[in-house]
């Protein structure tokens, strides 16, 4: 149980490694030193030189097996029998223990469902899709440390209010630690995608679609688009922790409900606006009557008793609140 749990909690170990360009013009020369007196020794019949010699001209190529080259943005996870060895960061050339391997579980998921795929397929198949197992086995041995996008694919969730809607989400992450994302998850590109499509549907069960009726409440989905990408970030932070995942940006890019309801929402949504469109304008047209009332009344133009007030009022309220422009009927008579 105590190894399991040393394995389980392994820390990145950047590693200073020499110049790996010096050495290997240290190893070149020895080489055709070597060579120079292997040949020398055979010839003056000098037995244990030439053994020597002859054992670095044939073994001597692996001391070149320890020739790393890192890219910018780019790290090298070693292991060592097994074991982990440490992580180089630095761009540039370096030499480590030779029998040091580069490990890329990407690669190798990759190059693992290639190789399943075809030969579920068959040998025929095996045969046209040679290229792929080529082009699989290709891939770098190299941990990227750059900034990758994820856009997964929508997915229908429900809302706080259980109406149901498609959601999409993008994330912006990159490898902070090398060890814990290669030894602590099987495929931390995988990983990371399955984590955001479950923190996506979790904090979206969490907001309604739009604003609710209640006061207490106004977020929602659509109109707090912030404060959501600021909690779907911080919650896949806590679980892509264990993988030495480091979120960047998380946010909502696809937003609509699903299409077996979108009809009445939206039907939902235009009477609604046209309720809040009516209120404006009888708000503002009680407001016109009111103050023609009180400017009647100011400049003494006539004194209307309570009936031709409401009379007024009404015909006012029509023409202000009409959809359509008044037809006025002029009156030449008495107003009695």
């Amino acid at each position: 149980m105590k190894n399991d749990a040393k394995q389980t909690n392994i820390e990145e170990k950047v590693l200073n490694a020499p110049n790996g360009l010096g050495m290997m013009i240290l190893f070149i020369f020895l080489y055709i030193a070597a060579f120079i007196v292997f040949i020398m020794s055979a010839a003056f019949e000098i037995p244990f030189t030439a053994i020597i010699a002859g054992i670095y001209v044939f073994f001597g190529w692996i001391l070149f097996l320890g020739i790393k080259i890192v890219k910018p943005n780019e790290a090298r996870v070693l292991t060592l029998f097994g074991k982990y060895y440490g992580t180089l960061k630095q761009p540039g050339i370096f030499f480590v223990n030779p029998f040091t391997v580069s490990v890329n579980p990407l690669r190798s998921s990759v190059v693992t469902q290639t190789t399943a795929a075809l030969m579920t397929a068959g040998a025929s198949t095996a045969n046209a899709d040679s290229t792929s197992v080529n082009a699989a086995s290709s891939l770098s041995s190299a941990i990227s440390l750059k900034a990758v996008t994820l856009n997964n694919k929508k997915q229908k969730i429900n809302d706080e209010l259980g109406n149901p809607i498609e959601v999409g989400i993008v994330v912006v992450w990159k490898v902070n630690d090398t060890a814990k994302a290669v030894f602590n998850v099987e495929n931390y590109a995988e990983f990371v995608s399955i984590e955001a499509d479950s923190t996506l549907r979790d904090v979206a069960r969490l907001y309604p679609y739009d604003k609710s009726e209640d006061p207490d409440n106004d977020k929602s989905l659509r109109g707090s688009s912030a404060e959501v990408a600021e909690e779907l970030r911080r919650e896949l932070c806590k679980r892509v922790e264990i993988a030495g995942i480091d979120i960047i940006e998380a946010r909502i890019t696809n937003l609509a409900y699903a299409p077996e309801i979108a009809a009445a929402m939206l039907q939902r949504q235009q009477a609604t606006a046209v309720i809040e469109a009516r209120a404006k304008i009888v708000e503002g047209a009680v407001g016109m009557v009111q103050m023609a009332l009180d400017k009647l009344s100011e400049d003494n133009i006539c004194e209307l008793d309570e009936e031709r007030k409401a009379q007024m009022v009404s015909n006012l309220l029509v023409v202000l609140c009409g959809n359509k422009d008044a037809q006025p009927i002029v009156n030449s008579g008495s107003i009695y």
